[in-house]
């Protein structure tokens, strides 16, 4: 089994100069752009809450070059033009490493920006550390040297997903598949239909809807009923991926979910005992894991009130990937050479609990273990107050779970 080594980086302190460094400007700023305000809030702050750990994880291992590495905060306000505008205030205080989970359109703003800037500024280039923004287009044809997901995709989710499902004798012969009208939920409907044949079923619906506009699901709900689905994939986050389980659950609807973000918090209570049977791929489960994932859990927990469900480990993970980067990154006059580290980066190797991750230098998409678990209430670990939780259906390691890099990635070097 792999080990998250924590041992090192036990303990907390303040996010800025609090511990015990030498005096000065820290040599290394951390820039996290994320949704920290409004109806999708609740993916943002899960964001901010794993990145505060991280960053209190490095510091107390001893920053960067014997100085704290610095954490600043923005809030893009939900949406692609306030992250530009955040972006230029964090270019204008010196950051360096960009930090950005929550939505693929916003995630595809800000590589764009970045990659400007990077071409505007030579030698105060930016490196965006994206978390959780999975359009394909990020690693295929808008990939940039500058740019490092340490999420997965919708063709890595999807095929997991399917075989997971297959496996438990879950996913039935009929599928509708439900999802944001964007690039993350474009690319998870092709996925559901490109697994067909893998998987044993059909398409027999497809739907495309607003992100964020949608208060009322049911008319959704009421199509998937109508098209005899036996099984609804769906790549819905945040307050979507909640009202349409609240609305199944109003309905008694009663087919299947496989979905991507079902461990959000809040969407068990909000099903009820519809969510019984229900899947989700992700990319950690304490259950999946032994000592050391519980460890992990336990130390999360103590330090920031909460387990870490949803997005947090991967963020976590991410995180302590750069913190490699960095330390194999010697200053140069005293400061930090983007590209330097960027190259570091590329060759990043840390183990999880879940498994070895590493980072693929050719699309700079992280490889990484993940596992399909179901709803029951056999599950050891609880959540959202319910007598239900996530129990393991199939576990893949990084190797098992990769999909082969996109031929429209042509990336280009500096020099």
């Amino acid at each position: 089994m792999s080990k998250l080594d924590l041992s090192h980086l036990a303990g907390a302190c303040a996010l800025t100069a609090a511990c015990a460094f030498p005096a000065g400007a820290a040599p290394v700023k951390i820039g996290l752009v994320e949704t920290l305000s409004g109806p999708q809030a609740s993916s943002g702050q899960a964001y901010r809450a794993a990145v505060r750990y991280a960053v209190d994880k490095i510091n107390q291992a001893g920053g960067w070059n014997g100085e704290p590495v610095q954490l600043l905060e923005y809030d893009n306000q939900g949406g692609p033009a306030g992250a530009a505008d955040k972006l230029k205030a964090a270019a204008a205080d010196g950051v360096h490493l960009i930090v950005q989970g929550a939505s693929s359109a916003i995630g595809g703003q800000i590589t764009e920006d970045v990659r400007k800037h990077n071409l505007r500024n030579p030698g105060k280039e930016m490196v965006y550390l994206n978390m959780g923004a999975e359009a394909l287009e990020l690693t295929g044809d808008k990939c940039s040297f500058y740019h490092f997901r340490f999420a997965s995709n919708a063709q890595v989710r999807t095929k997991a997903l399917v075989e997971g499902m297959k496996k438990a004798n879950a996913l039935g012969t009929k599928v509708y598949a439900i999802n944001q009208n964007y690039s993350w939920g474009q690319d998870m409907e092709q996925a559901t239909v490109d697994n067909q044949k893998a998987g044993g079923y059909t398409v027999v619906a497809k739907t495309l809807h607003d992100v964020n506009r949608i208060q009322d699901f049911a008319p959704y709900v009421a199509r998937i009923a109508a098209s005899g689905a036996d099984t609804v994939i769906t790549g819905n986050w945040s307050n979507d991926l909640l009202l349409l389980m609240k609305a199944s659950k109003a309905a008694g609807l009663k087919v299947r979910y496989g979905t991507v973000y079902l461990d959000q918090p809040g969407n068990l209570a909000n099903a009820g005992e519809l969510a019984e049977g229900n899947f989700v791929v992700h990319t950690f489960n304490a259950e999946a894991g032994e000592a050391d994932a519980r460890q992990f859990v336990d130390d999360y927990r103590a330090k920031t009130g909460a387990a870490p469900v949803f997005i947090e480990p991967q963020t976590v993970f991410g995180m302590l990937m750069a913190a490699d980067a960095l330390k194999r990154t010697p200053a140069q006059d005293g400061k930090l050479n983007v590209n330097a580290f960027a190259k570091a980066l590329e060759s990043a190797r840390i183990q999880t609990p879940m498994g070895e991750m590493s980072m693929r230098a050719q699309d700079h998409q992280a490889q990484m273990p993940m596992v399909v678990s179901v709803v029951s209430r056999a599950a050891t670990l609880k959540v959202d107050g319910t007598d239900m939780g996530f129990t393991p259906a199939l576990r893949l390691s990084a190797e098992q779970a990769a999909t082969p890099p996109q031929a429209s990635c042509q990336m280009k070097r500096p020099g």
